[in-house]
């Protein structure tokens, strides 16, 4: 009996229609990375399992698809050592025996293990876009795929603010061309240190931000009850609600957090950190007001991106119109490279997720009409005769750019003129013994009827009438 065809749960195949609109979304995002000085690179799709571990969290980490060695992965283990109390064993020990690489989770970790490895090939400030599918072992749901892209651009060896602004204006300006309402929202992981700080528990600032990151998904009470599972006292998580719950414009509540870092909490802590953040999100907010960014922008002091190399600013991007999670995020990473080698190096970045975005442009039938539709001519095919007449004028008109298929085989008309209008040719070319003894070609505009006769030389008025 033959195999029922599928593909592993949260993976998808892509058309032809499907894929003229993904390289549209692909070529704006990209085109706008290029008028920023971005340039493009490429890493491996597996990396070694000691470039991704530890890099995304605990939860991130169990996410990670994992590669078996080659060959029988298994043979020569000693199960013994591995064995735990009763007849369980350390699935995680030896799960790194017998695999050494894994597919990447994300672009960023690549990219700084890119920036250490060929440190002595780029110059700094170095600024890099990469657009290649990554792989989450997730639980597949709408809007959260297994293998998706990613369209990364990152900026290494710069601290300034400047370079935060720049990434503002780049989704500003991708998703303005894209046709997509967006809120555009910012927050900064020092001020989420200075939570930890005045709340009393500033080692707890891991715990704090995995909760804080799900309060959009599960709601206060329950992001409350997290905490205190996660050893946060009353105290602390009263002060974690005091700032959650700030109200106003975004310089009132930035006014507002002032004091409760500079000791106006009920610890009466002041934080450094905290208020560091704060200085850095004024400025930012400053230099997004004087750039004239034209989607909204806004303060969230729940943004907490749950993955523990963000230091800075970090940014999250919803769209307004249509029900889906984050569309595109990122932030500042000081400290990612120095995990290879290369201390004090500080980068930022931003993430557009093309599959969301697809979803997001389908759902709201914004993707431009007749996007798919790249043969512009069809040449249609009476006999051998007339397939031979083609051949000259279809190369001259390609040379010159245009998109034209010639039928492959003699057949009906109707069967031709079938073809081209599931295809959405707009024109059809028929040319029997007349056009052939005249030396002409005959063209017909399927749209609006119209047809004109044109020597076969003249390509340039050919292509007047194709437009």
């Amino acid at each position: 009996m033959a195999q029922k065809p599928s593909i592993p749960k949260g993976t998808r195949d892509f058309g032809q229609q499907e894929m003229a609109e993904r390289n549209y979304i692909f070529d704006t995002i990209r085109s706008v990375f290029v008028t920023y000085g971005y340039r493009q690179i490429e890493t491996p799709a597996m990396e070694n399992l000691s470039t991704l571990l530890g890099k995304y969290g605990e939860e991130g980490d169990k996410l990670l698809f994992r590669i078996l060695n080659s060959g029988d992965a298994f043979s020569g283990i000693d199960y013994e050592q591995f064995r735990l109390e009763g007849d369980s064993f350390n699935s995680k020990a030896l799960s790194l025996k017998v695999s050494e690489k894994g597919l990447r989770y994300d672009l960023t970790v690549p990219f700084a293990r890119y920036v250490v490895q060929h440190q002595n090939e780029i110059s700094f400030p170095f600024k890099r876009f990469q657009i290649q599918p990554v792989w989450r072992a997730d639980r597949p749901q709408k809007g959260r795929y297994r293998e998706f892209y990613q369209c990364d651009v990152d900026v290494v060896g710069s601290d300034s603010l400047l370079n935060e602004l720049e990434l503002v204006q780049m989704v500003d300006r991708v998703f303005t061309l894209l046709g997509i309402r967006v809120a555009i929202k910012l927050n900064n992981r020092k001020v989420l240190t200075g939570l930890a700080e005045i709340a009393a528990v500033p080692d707890k600032v891991v715990d704090i931000t995995v909760a804080i990151d799900k309060l959009d998904k599960i709601g206060l009470e329950n992001v409350e009850a997290e905490l205190r599972e996660k050893g946060i006292p009353e105290s602390g998580i009263a002060v974690v609600k005091e700032i959650l719950g700030l109200e106003g414009s975004t310089l009132e509540k930035l006014s507002q957090m002032k004091g409760l870092f500079n000791g106006g909490s009920s610890s009466k802590v002041v934080s450094e950190a905290g208020l560091k953040g704060l200085e850095e999100l004024e400025e930012l907010f400053g230099l997004i007001d004087a750039a004239g960014v034209s989607q909204p922008v806004e303060l969230d002091l729940s943004l907490a991106r749950g993955l523990n190399y963000y230091t800075g600013a970090i940014f999250e991007v919803k769209a307004l119109d249509w029900p889906i999670g984050s569309i595109c995020g990122g932030g500042r990473y000081d400290n990612l490279t120095g995990i290879f080698g290369l201390p004090g190096l500080s980068g930022v970045g931003i993430s557009f997720g093309a599959d969301r975005i697809y979803d997001v442009l389908k759902g709201l039938d914004k993707f431009p009409a007749r996007l798919g539709n790249s043969t512009r001519l069809l040449f249609a095919v009476m006999d051998a005769d007339a397939l031979r007449y083609a051949l000259p004028v279809a190369r001259q008109l390609r040379e010159r750019g245009v998109s034209v298929e010639i039928y492959p085989e003699a057949t009906k008309l109707k069967k031709q003129f079938d073809y081209a209008a599931k295809k959405n040719i707009p024109f059809i070319s028929i040319n029997g013994s007349e056009e052939i003894a005249s030396g002409s070609v005959n063209i017909k505009n399927l749209e609006t009827g119209s047809q004109q006769a044109f020597p076969t030389g003249d390509i340039d008025s050919i292509l007047a009438f194709l437009g």
